[in-house]
C-alpha cells in the first residue's frame, strides 16, 4: 500500500518516539533511523528495520534527503522545520515530510502535501496509529483534489503554467474554468457539490449559461502544447494526458539523436506536447534497432512492435509501394501508431466520439550530417496510457463501525484511487474517503458487474479497492473477482491483488451475544441466487445432523420467505425445540437489534437480509442473557438450564 511513497525513512531521537514509529516500521517497508546512543533502549523484534547513525542529525538528514521519497519524523514540528529548511529546493522534487508527535496522537503533513504525497501518507499513517491526521492545505478543507496532483492516477504529465496561481484561485473559492480535450473524465464524477470548476466554454454553448462572474483561473487538459504569456495576470496551467502513440519507421542504424530530433520536430510542428506521448510503435523488424531502443529506454516509454501482416491490414492515408517491397507492408509509422492506439483502449468509460484518430500523417525527417532517416506518424486515442501497474485490493469492512476495521483495511480504502462497493457499504466507510477519490456505488444485485468494473480499472493501471461488508472472502466480493480473473487467464501478478480480511457477520453477531462459536461451527447462506436450493437443503441437513453450531446468512428477503421456515424444520428434526438461537440484525450499527430465542420460536421474531441467525448445538445454553457454547463438547450431558 505504501509502494508509491518508498523508499521511506523514519527518524526518531528519543526511545519513546522510536517505539511509536517502530509499530509502523514493522508493518511496512520503512527503515527507522535512531542515534547510536539510544539503540540499546529500543525493544524491537524487527532489527532489520532499525538502523543507527553516529553523526549529527543535520548531516545524516542531508544524505537521506536525496535518496528517499518520504521522511517521517518523530520530532517536534519546530525542530523538523529548522532541520529541513536548508534542504528545501522545489516542491516538484522535494520528498514528502511527515511529523508524528512522540505519543503517536497526531500525524502532521508538513511539506510536500500534494506533489510528494505527504497528505496521503499522513492519512495512512494516522489510520495505522489510530491518530489524528493534520492536513492544512486548502484543498483538503474544500474536499477537492489538489490541482497539481489531479491527473496523477491517470498518468497525466504536468505541463507548464502558474500552478501556484491556480491553486490560490481555488483556495479563494474562485471559479476555475476547465477545458478538457482529452483524457479520462472519471475525476469529475466524485467532485463535491458546490465545487469551483466550470467545464468548457459556456459562452460557446447554446445550452449553458455564461457564469455570473468571470473565471479566476483556467486549467487545460489536452495533448496540445500551449504557450502562456508570463506577463498575464490570469493564471493558467496544463495537464497532458498520454494519448499520443508515435509510430516510427527508420533506416537501419539511425542514431538515437536523429530519432529524438525527428519526434520533437513533428510534435512542435503540430503544437503537440511531449508529455502527451503514450509510447512508440513500429514494425517487429525494428525491435532491436539500437537507436530506437535507447530512445524508449531513456524516455521510459513503452515500445510496441507489430508484424508486417498486422500492419498491412490497417487502412492508412499514405501507403507506400516502396516500403511494402522493403518490409512487406505499405505502412509502418501510420499503421503502427493506429494499432498501438487501438490496443490501449480500456473499457472504462463510454464515449460517443471515435476512439482513435490519426492526428499526424507520416512525416519524413532527416538531419544534416547524421546518417539515417525517420518516418513519424502520430495517432491519438481517447483513453490515456497510465504507465502504471494496477492493484486490486479486496477489502473487508467488518460489521459497520470503523473501529471494527483493521488499520490495514482502513489504509487500503484511504489510499485507493477508486473505491467500488454497494452504496450502503460506501456510506458506512465515508469518513475514510479522501478528496479526489473516485467513488462508484452500485446496487446490491450487481456484484458481478462490480467485479468486472474493478478488474477493468485495475488492468488500466488504477489502484482499486473493492469493499465488502464483513470479510470480503466470506460471501463477499473476493471470490467473484478471482473467478473473473481466472476466466481472463490472469497471470497472478498483473494487476497485483491483495486481500484485506475483516470481521465477518457471523463473528460480529457472536460477539454481541456472548460465545456461541466456541465449538465446531459452520456458516450456510439461505440465498439460492447462486446456489441451487437442493444443495443448500442438503447442507442444512448435514449441519443439523452433525450438531454444528450453525450461522445462517441471508435468511429471508422480500421474495424468499420459506427458506428460513424449511431450515427451522430441518433443525427441529435433529435438535430439541428449546435449542438456543440468537438473531442479530445490523451488528455494531446504529439500528442494531438483538433477540435471544429458541429453535421452536424462531419464526416469531422479525428476520430479514440484515439478520444473522445463530443456532446452537446440544451444548449451547443461555445464562444471564448471554449465549454460551462450552469449549468442551457436552452435548450428551443433561442441560437443565438451557433457557
Amino acid at each position: 500500500m505504501f509502494e508509491e511513497f518508498q523508499p521511506i525513512a523514519a527518524i526518531a531521537t528519543t526511545p519513546t518516539a522510536a517505539q511509536t514509529l517502530l509499530s509502523l516500521c514493522q508493518s511496512e517497508a520503512m527503515t527507522l533511523w535512531v542515534p547510536e546512543a539510544i539503540v540499546s533502549q529500543i525493544h524491537s523484534t524487527h532489527s532489520a528495520n532499525l538502523q543507527s547513525f553516529n553523526q549529527p542529525l543535520k548531516a545524516h538528514l542531508a544524505e537521506l534527503w536525496t535518496t528517499h521519497q518520504s521522511l517521517v519524523f518523530g520530532l517536534a514540528t519546530g525542530a523538523v522545520t529548522r532541520l529541513i529548511a536548508p534542504l528545501l529546493h522545489d516542491k516538484s522534487s522535494d520528498p514528502a515530510v511527515v511529523v508524528v508527535d512522540t505519543a503517536g496522537q497526531f500525524v502532521i503533513s508538513l511539506c510536500g502535501g500534494h506533489q510528494a504525497g505527504a497528505d496521503r501518507l499522513t492519512r495512512s499513517i494516522a489510520l495505522y496509529l489510530n491518530a489524528t491526521a493534520v492536513l492544512t492545505g486548502s484543498a483538503n478543507h474544500l474536499q477537492l483534489p489538489g490541482i497539481d496532483v489531479l491527473g496523477v492516477p491517470f498518468g497525466w504529465q504536468r505541463g507548464t503554467g502558474d500552478w501556484t496561481g491556480v491553486s490560490a484561485a481555488i483556495a479563494r473559492q474562485g471559479t476555475v474554468q476547465v477545458i478538457q480535450e482529452a483524457g479520462s473524465t472519471l475525476w469529475q464524477s466524485s467532485l463535491p457539490s458546490g465545487h469551483p470548476f466550470e467545464f468548457g466554454f459556456p459562452e460557446h454553448s447554446a445550452t449553458v449559461q455564461p457564469a455570473a462572474t468571470p473565471p479566476a483561473a483556467r486549467v487545460w487538459i489536452s495533448p496540445l502544447q500551449r504557450t502562456f504569456s508570463p506577463e498575464s495576470d490570469f493564471p493558467k496551467v496544463q495537464w497532458h494526458p498520454r494519448v499520443l502513440w508515435v509510430g516510427i519507421g527508420c533506416e537501419r542504424g539511425t542514431p538515437q539523436l536523429v530519432i529524438e530530433t525527428a519526434v520533437q520536430r513533428v510534435l512542435q510542428a503540430h503544437h503537440l506536447a511531449d508529455g502527451a506521448i503514450a509510447g512508440i510503435a513500429t514494425i517487429d523488424l525494428k525491435a532491436d534497432e539500437v537507436g530506437l531502443v535507447e530512445f524508449c529506454r531513456d524516455r521510459h516509454l513503452p515500445l510496441r512492435c507489430f508484424p508486417a501482416d498486422r500492419l498491412r491490414s490497417v487502412p492508412v492515408p499514405t501507403p507506400s509501394t516502396v516500403v511494402e517491397a522493403e518490409v512487406g507492408t505499405p505502412s509502418v509509422a501510420e499503421a503502427a501508431a493506429l494499432l498501438a492506439a487501438g490496443l490501449e483502449v480500456p473499457q472504462v468509460e463510454q464515449r460517443d466520439t471515435p476512439a482513435i484518430n490519426l492526428r499526424v500523417p507520416k512525416q519524413i525527417v532527416r538531419m544534416d550530417g547524421q546518417p539515417g532517416a525517420v518516418t513519424v506518424a502520430i495517432a491519438q486515442t481517447q483513453h490515456e496510457f497510465t504507465g502504471r501497474s494496477g492493484n486490486l485490493w479486496l477489502v473487508g469492512t467488518g460489521p459497520g463501525q470503523l473501529a471494527q476495521m483493521t488499520p490495514a483495511a482502513q489504509t487500503a480504502i484511504a489510499q485507493a484511487d477508486i473505491v467500488i462497493g454497494y452504496s450502503l457499504y460506501i456510506e458506512l466507510i465515508a469518513p475514510l474517503l479522501r478528496p479526489g477519490q473516485i467513488i462508484e456505488a452500485l446496487p446490491i444485485t450487481q456484484e458481478r458487474q462490480r467485479a468486472e468494473r474493478a478488474i477493468a480499472l485495475a488492468q488500466w493501471g488504477l489502484t482499486v479497492a473493492v469493499i465488502s461488508s464483513g470479510d470480503c472472502g466470506i460471501y463477499g466480493m473476493a471470490g467473484l473477482v478471482l473467478e473473473q480473473l481466472q476466466a481472463l487467464q490472469w497471470d497472478g501478478k498483473t494487476p497485483a491483488l491483495q486481500v484485506f480480511p475483516g470481521i465477518t457477520a457471523m463473528q460480529a453477531a457472536a460477539s454481541r451475544v456472548g460465545a456461541p462459536l466456541m465449538h465446531d461451527f459452520c456458516a450456510i447462506s439461505l440465498s439460492d441466487l447462486l446456489t441451487p436450493w437442493e444443495v443448500i437443503e442438503k447442507r442444512l441437513n448435514a449441519a443439523a445432523h452433525a450438531d454444528f453450531v450453525t450461522s445462517l446468512y441471508n435468511p429471508r428477503s422480500q421474495s424468499r420467505t420459506q427458506q428460513i421456515a424449511i431450515a427451522q424444520q430441518i433443525f427441529l428434526s435433529h435438535r430439541p425445540a428449546n435449542t438456543p438461537v440468537a438473531l442479530v440484525r445490523a451488528a455494531y450499527r446504529a439500528d442494531e437489534q438483538i433477540t435471544l430465542t429458541t429453535l421452536a420460536n424462531l419464526l416469531d421474531e422479525p428476520i430479514d437480509m440484515l439478520t444473522t441467525v445463530i443456532i446452537g448445538n446440544q451444548s449451547t445454553r443461555f445464562h444471564a442473557d448471554w449465549m454460551i457454547t462450552p469449549r468442551g463438547y457436552l452435548g450428551f450431558e443433561p442441560q437443565p438450564n438451557r433457557l
